[in-house]
C-alpha cells in the first residue's frame, strides 16, 4: 500500500473528465504536489497542481517529463482515445493511433518513470483499463485496453522486486466527454476517483470499481459468447 498524504504523483490526461477527478481527489487526501499533464495545458489556479505538457506518443516527451518531475512517488496511466471503429471497414490509421496512445503510450509512461518511482521508495503505477478490456465487439479500443490489461499484469511482476505497487483499474463508463455519446449508465469521475485511491491506500493490485465491472470479470470463467458487449450510442 501506498499512503496519499505527502505524496507526488503524475496523472497523464490530467485536466479533464477522469482525470482532473484522480487529481483533485489526490489533493483532497493529502498529496503534495500532482502533476497533471495535456497535450496543450491549461494553468491551474492551486498551487499544487502542476500542469505540463505531454503526448504519450512522443518518447521524447515523455523522457523530458521523466526529466523534470523527479519526485514523483505515484503515476496514474490514464491518458486515451477512443476511436471504436470497426475492425474489417474501419480506418487502420485510427487503430494504430488507438494503440500508440492506450497500449504504447502508457508503457513508455511505465518504463520512464520506473526508475523514479524506484528511487523514492517504490510507490505506485495505476493503470486505467475498462471493462471493454474484456468486451468483444469494442474494436481497436477494447483491444488496445485488453493489451494494457496484460501489460499491468507483467509490469506488476518486473516492478515488484523495486516494490512498486502496480494497480489496474476497470469500470464500465465515467460521464465524461469521451463517452457523451454512449447512452448507458455512466459512474460520476469522482465515485471512480474515489474506487482508484481507496485502492492504492489498501494495498490493492486489480480495482473493479463497479458491478459491471464485477459481471464482466466473473464472466471471464464462461463461454466467450458471453463476452460481447457495445459502446454504440
Amino acid at each position: 500500500m501506498v499512503a496519499i498524504s505527502d505524496a507526488v504523483a503524475l496523472v497523464t490526461g490530467g485536466q479533464r473528465g477522469l482525470g482532473k477527478a484522480i487529481a483533485e481527489a489526490l489533493l483532497a487526501r493529502g498529496a503534495a504536489r500532482v502533476y497533471v499533464t495535456a497535450r496543450e495545458p491549461v494553468p491551474a489556479d492551486d498551487p499544487r497542481i502542476r500542469p505540463v505538457p505531454l503526448d504519450v506518443t512522443d518518447p521524447e516527451a515523455v523522457s523530458a517529463l521523466a526529466g523534470q518531475a523527479t519526485d514523483v512517488t505515484i503515476v496514474v496511466n490514464n491518458a486515451g482515445v477512443l476511436l471504436p471503429s470497426p475492425l474489417l471497414t474501419g480506418d487502420l490509421a485510427d487503430m494504430v493511433a488507438t494503440f500508440d496512445t492506450n497500449v504504447f503510450g502508457a508503457l513508455r509512461v511505465a518504463r520512464a518513470f520506473a526508475p523514479i518511482l524506484a528511487a523514492n521508495g517504490g510507490g505506485a503505477l495505476v493503470d486505467m483499463h475498462s471493462v471493454l478490456s474484456w468486451g468483444a465487439g469494442t474494436a481497436a479500443y477494447g483491444a488496445s485496453k485488453a493489451a494494457l490489461w496484460s501489460i499491468t499484469n507483467s509490469l506488476r511482476v518486473e516492478l515488484a522486486p523495486q516494490g512498486t505497487q502496480v494497480v489496474g483499474v476497470h469500470l464500465g463508463f465515467a460521464d465524461t466527454d469521451m463517452v457523451a455519446a454512449v447512452s448507458a449508465p455512466k459512474l460520476s469521475p469522482a465515485e471512480v476517483a474515489a474506487a482508484v485511491l481507496d485502492g492504492v491506500e489498501h494495498g490493492d493490485s486489480e480495482v473493479l470499481v463497479d458491478e459491471v465491472s464485477r459481471r464482466m470479470k466473473a464472466a471471464l470463467a464462461g463461454p466467450v459468447e458471453g463476452l460481447t458487449v457495445s459502446i454504440g450510442s
